[in-house]
């Protein structure tokens, strides 16, 4: 008979182990044990399906937590594995923070393998595209370790193609991942939907995921996670084409400045692969604009030419109407633009 009984749920202590994780975890997962928040939560009961509870704070900032059943979690390690050929007694190392579902699934995996987490030696990892970039240019021991693995998933954010190109030049399988906390992290690999994974691309682009990895609900919120055909509808654009998945940008990066669509991810891109600077934009609310593209690099450059590329790539509307140099560019914890924070730097600033 099902216990269909609510069970607890435990915000995870910051001072507990690996191993201790790993053991809370295995007993969430089997139902010996309680269920765990891996972040701060203002829940004590969840439902008894209800194995592991992820904060994240979706396209809109506000933040939300997200409920994730053994099922799904076991269906996420299972579908990767098996695009990785993964066999058990085969290691993961982690390289990412657990209050992030691609931290979580690294210890899934492991548990799934009958195996600890490595220091060395591993043969699977999960990074971001800023670990990546720095195991490439720093060398030494942390980029031979990816060269020995068998593969290197990499996700979070996007990496441009130069980066994937010279880390495959350099001999680091790298296998990019696409997904999000709702469906128990990256659920397409390589632009490959895993085994069990359903894609659909909406008329206005905006892509739809479902699958046996997807999270049950958002704990205490009225928003509903999926809908009544069981899609969650995600914040990103793209296109299928011969099965596979390419990601075009985020639906809620668009801004319309002076009537004009601008895709803030698209500016970011083009100037990070064709300018040997980086790039961060985000917009700020403008009477005369509507919304005013505003544009900030960690280092010093020259607004005139990076203003004519954008203008004659682009088109007009495309000029940034405020800059700011040599400062730092805020990211969220697994690598992704911060660009709420970037915009209250442009508006203290503003004019």
């Amino acid at each position: 008979m099902v216990n269909k009984s609510p069970r607890e749920l435990v915000q995870l202590p910051s001072s507990w182990s690996i191993p201790h994780i790993m053991e809370a975890l295995d007993a969430a997962l089997v139902g010996s044990g309680p269920a765990l928040a891996f972040g701060p939560t203002q829940f004590s009961r969840v439902s008894a399906e209800v194995a592991v509870v992820i904060p994240t704070s979706g396209s809109s900032g506000t933040p939300k937590e997200v409920a994730l059943s053994a099922q799904a979690l076991r269906a996420s390690a299972d579908a990767a594995h098996q695009y990785l050929g993964a066999t058990r007694g085969q290691r993961w190392s982690l390289q990412l923070p657990t209050n992030h579902i691609a931290g979580v699934n690294v210890l899934v995996r492991a548990l799934s393998l009958g195996t600890e987490i490595a220091e060395s030696d591993f043969e699977f990892t999960s990074i971001v595209p800023t670990q990546l970039f720095r195991a490439l240019h720093d060398g030494g021991a942390d980029l031979l370790a990816l060269q020995n693995a068998r593969a290197v998933l990499v996700g979070g954010a996007a990496s441009s193609a130069e980066l994937l190109s010279e880390a495959r030049a350099r001999g680091v399988n790298v296998v990019t991942t696409y997904g999000m906390s709702e469906m128990s992290g990256g659920c397409i690999y390589n632009n490959t939907p895993l085994i069990g994974v359903e894609v659909e691309v909406r008329s206005d682009q905006r892509i739809a995921l479902r699958g046996p990895m997807q999270a049950s609900e958002y704990l205490g919120s009225e928003i509903k996670l999926s809908d009544e055909e069981g899609w969650f509808l995600t914040s990103d654009a793209g296109y299928l084409e011969s099965g596979k998945l390419f990601i075009t940008g985020r639906v809620d990066d668009q801004i319309i400045s002076g009537g004009e669509k601008i895709s803030l991810s698209t500016i970011d891109e083009y100037l990070n692969t064709h300018t040997s600077h980086r790039f961060m934009s985000c917009a700020v609310a403008s009477q005369e604009w509507g919304e005013q593209l505003c544009l900030a690099s960690n280092s010093d450059f020259d607004e005139q030419e990076i203003s004519k590329m954008l203008r004659d790539t682009f088109g007009g509307h495309a000029v940034p109407k405020l800059f700011l140099k040599s400062i730092y560019l805020p990211e969220t914890s697994i690598g992704k633009a911060d660009r709420a924070t970037l915009s209250k730097r442009f508006e203290m600033i503003r004019p």
